[in-house]
């Protein structure tokens, strides 16, 4: 049974506007925090790599192509060991669709890539902590690891209102790596938010 990696909050300013962009802002982010993990290196867990922050920041990317649509700016990707395997975004508000969440749609497009529903040498990227649905539907595809920045106090079900990835009662439980990018992806959902309540006055 695998358990939950916090992982500390990344205070660099990530600057997401080209493929070019991205990798200039994971290098700063690698840097800039290349002496705290010197000196966390014993506690590190070996579970976290620099791929995580790499694909974290692809997820980031899908992020802001979703708030570029007027989508609430949650971001997916997952991969195996042969590269990437899917990459979407949130499609609630273009789709018209309820269950038009990133997570979901990438294990759809996962499955389909890989013709088979079992996803069990995947790794799900996401900006948000996923909700009941997602977890339910990351449990189904028996994702072995799951990788989220941003907790989500009001729907998360990774540990803020249930913890579905960890519940004993269920066949399978992944490994939960949490806080990779969290201020990123937290700062661009509440700029979102904002935006949003400023139009409405």
């Amino acid at each position: 049974m695998f358990g939950v990696v916090n992982y500390p909050k990344n205070k660099a300013n990530l600057k997401l506007n080209s493929p070019t962009d991205e990798k200039s802002s994971a290098n700063q982010i690698f840097s800039e925090n290349n002496q705290q993990q010197t000196a966390q290196s014993q506690s590190k867990p070996e579970t976290i790599s620099e791929s995580d922050f790499h694909w974290m920041t692809q997820a980031l990317l899908q992020a802001q192509i979703a708030k570029n649509k007027n989508e609430v700016p949650i971001g997916a990707i997952i991969i195996n060991d042969n590269g990437l395997v899917a990459a979407t975004h949130n499609t609630r508000e273009t789709e018209c669709n309820p269950v038009g969440h990133a997570e979901l749609i990438a294990i759809q497009q996962a499955a389909k890539t890989l013709q088979r529903w079992r996803l069990s040498d995947c790794t799900l990227y996401v900006t948000l902590e996923p909700c009941s649905m997602c977890a339910g539907a990351i449990v189904l595809a028996r994702i072995p690891r799951v990788v989220f920045a941003a907790k989500d106090p009001k729907a998360g079900a990774v540990g803020s209102l249930y913890n579905i990835l960890q519940d004993d009662r269920l066949n399978h439980r992944p490994e939960v790596v949490q806080g990779i990018l969290e201020t990123e992806a937290s700062e661009m959902l509440k700029a979102f938010f904002r935006e949003k309540r400023k139009n409405k006055v």
